[in-house]
């Protein structure tokens, strides 16, 4: 099976042809009051350090819109660019930087970067990286640190080893409160110390993807970074992207929301305009990726 048939079957379980693609997702931009393509993106990169795309984990349509705006990136910026995701842990760095660098095989990469379970929804984007030469960081807190807030709070960090703190950023973790707050209670349901603390987990992990960030932005200066994380860590500006503000003040960054929606035929950009700088609506139509 040629690669290209193969990676439509991975990313379309709906079959959608690839001339109707586009049909299946619109961009709209936020300062702009308008519809706009893929590329209009890319192009208001040339002002920007930073590219959050914020995604429905089981979106396929999405996954998809995520490889052509890194290829696109790649391609607009001669390379310069690097990739950093939610879905890949800190401490499992060097192993991701062995696959890259074509030392271990993809499934030794997978059981030893413990990779999600939907992996294929990101190998093209990390395939493509490998290609070319392109940096990938695994930019999340591992999950026995984040278990170990969520069961202490924040205060257990400092009772790590040294050398396990070089997976952590270093300074003090800011539990935004305001919007971001409130919106994670809704999500969860309630309020008590149980919350808080599971809150405490959502800062924690949005304040290491963004030291991660600022962390790649400070040895790399020039290139453009693409992170890729669930929706609700930078709807609205919130989250990863708020913590990002903190740790490197100076880096510009814009925002994509992009989500199966229900008006998809016909849409209320007003009721959407909030999320970001570009909002991207994907048809709900298409099956989910797993």
């Amino acid at each position: 099976m040629k690669k290209l048939t193969l990676l439509a079957l991975i990313l379309f379980p709906l079959f959608v042809k690839s001339q109707e693609i586009s049909q299946q997702y619109k961009v709209y931009d936020v300062k702009q009051q308008k519809t706009v393509s893929l590329d209009e993106i890319v192009a208001a990169m040339a002002n920007a350090d930073v590219l959050f795309f914020g995604e429905e984990h089981n979106d396929s349509i999405g996954h998809y819109l995520e490889v052509s705006l890194f290829k696109k990136l790649a391609v607009a910026y001669n390379n310069k660019v690097g990739l950093t995701l939610e879905m890949f842990h800190t401490d499992v760095q060097p192993v991701i930087n062995e696959y890259l660098a074509g030392i271990i095989n993809e499934k030794n990469f997978i059981k030893e970067a413990r990779a999600w379970n939907n992996y294929k929804d990101y190998e093209p984007m990390i395939a493509f990286a490998k290609s070319q030469g392109i940096a990938v960081i695994g930019a999340n807190a591992a999950g026995r640190y984040s278990n170990s807030v969520t069961k202490n709070g924040l205060e257990i960090l400092a009772k790590l080893p040294a050398n396990s703190k070089q997976f952590l950023p270093p300074h003090s973790i800011d539990t935004l409160t305001g919007r971001y707050y409130e919106k994670f209670i809704a999500l969860l349901g309630g309020h008590g110390m149980g919350a808080m603390k599971v809150y405490q987990t959502q800062n924690f992990w949005d304040a290491t993807m963004a030291w991660s960030i600022a962390k790649f932005a400070k040895e790399n200066k020039g290139k453009k970074i693409f992170q890729v994380n669930g929706r609700f860590h930078s709807d609205e500006k919130l989250g990863t992207y708020a913590q990002l503000k903190k740790y490197a003040p100076k880096l510009k960054a814009l925002n994509i929301a992009a989500f199966a929606a229900e008006d998809f035929d016909n849409p209320d950009w007003e009721q959407h305009q909030h999320l970001g700088d570009y909002v991207i609506l994907t048809n709900p139509k298409v099956k989910k990726s797993f």
